[in-house]
This record gives C-alpha cells, structure tokens and sequence, in this order.
C-alpha cells in the first residue's frame, strides 16, 4: 500500500488513524497549495481530485477519509477503532456521521469560503455569503456535543474510536483558521486535551 499525502485534516485523520493501528505504510507527498492533486496525475487515482488517495496491494486506489480507515480496521483489525461487534461498530458509525455532517463539513467549507478562497475559488464552486452561516452551524453543533461529552472520556464512552479522530483532527484544522473552540465549551476542552496527548495526534 501506499498513502498519497498533504497538508489539511483529511489526510491527518488517516495518518493519525495509521499511528493508532501501530501499522507502517509508505507515503507520498501531494502539493496540494500548489494544486497538484488537481492535475493529471492524481486525477487518474481520484477523479474527485482530493486528498487523501490509498493505493492497495492490487493497484486500486480508495480515496475518502472513512472508507480508507474502514478498510485498514478490516486489514489490521486491533487495536480495534471502528469496533469489536457489530454494536460498537454501529455505534462509532453513528458518532462518525453525525460528527462529518454536522461539524467537519461545516468548518471546512466554512473555511474554503472565506480565509481559504483564494486557495479555492478557481477549484471549486465556492459560496462565500454562505462561510459566516457554516461557521455558526459548527460552533453550534459543537456546542450540542459538549453537552453529550458530559461524563465520557471518548465519544463513544471508554473506547477510543475514529470518531474521536475525526472530530480532533477537524477542531485542530478549525483553531489553525479562525474557528478555535469556545474555552466554555469544558466537556469539549478536556476532551481535545486528551486526544492531544496521544503519540498519534502528531502524525
């Protein structure tokens, strides 16, 4: 195998999801400022043209962040991250989604849209009247999940999953931009500063 990598959180969730499996897989470096990855060649491993992009065994590439990491816990499936039995893995299924949907995808393209558009207004179609709402809409899911945290030590209680990963690579991203997390947010705080001190938030 092999990972096509570059700068952002979506490539960090699949390195820090790499780091907690304990595995070695060699990697590549896109230059994604430069805008490589929507050139020819990386078009041919993702016609979607972004980042991350696993290259398998079989010469096949799977790109989006959460079928990559399924298919490395099906490969490598301790220490498990997605779950055991089919209870834990609906379960960080459940928390993954809400968590992309309802804050991920809002802090990015509340990012694209204003400090990040003159990165992306000629690759993508961007909505800068619409960056302000996204931002909003984040900040207060993020809010509601301060309030499920109460309690917990991960978000799916004691295990440690994907969910966790994703949510901490994206309030990382989202602090580096503008959109750092409300200090009244407690649950959130200790939380983030948990995650932060695992060996595999700096991969």
């Amino acid at each position: 195998m092999k990972l096509y990598d570059s700068v952002g959180p979506n490539p960090h969730v699949v390195r820090m999801f790499i780091a907690e499996k304990g595995i070695s897989i060699p990697k590549e470096t896109v230059n994604l400022m430069a805008g490589e990855n929507r050139q020819e060649a990386h078009l041919k491993r993702n016609p979607h043209g972004q980042m991350p992009c696993l290259e398998l065994d079989n010469g096949q590439y799977l790109s989006e962040i959460v079928p990559i990491c399924e298919y490395l816990e099906d490969k490598t499936p301790n220490p498990p991250l997605i779950g055991k039995t089919a209870e834990e893995r609906a379960e960080t299924r459940m928390w993954t989604r809400r968590i992309d949907l309802n804050i991920c995808e809002p802090i990015a393209n509340g990012f694209r849209f204003s400090q990040g558009l003159p990165l992306f207004q000629n690759r993508i179609v961007t909505v800068p009247e619409a960056a302000d709402g996204l931002k909003r809409i984040a900040q207060d899911r993020i809010h509601w999940l301060d309030g499920q945290m109460a309690g917990k030590e991960f978000v799916a209680g004691k295990r440690f999953t994907l969910a966790d990963i994703l949510l901490f690579c994206f309030l990382a991203f989202g602090a580096q931009v503008g959109q750092p997390i409300n200090p009244d947010y407690k649950n959130i705080v200790a939380w983030f500063d948990r995650v932060k001190a695992r060996p595999s938030a700096a991969a």
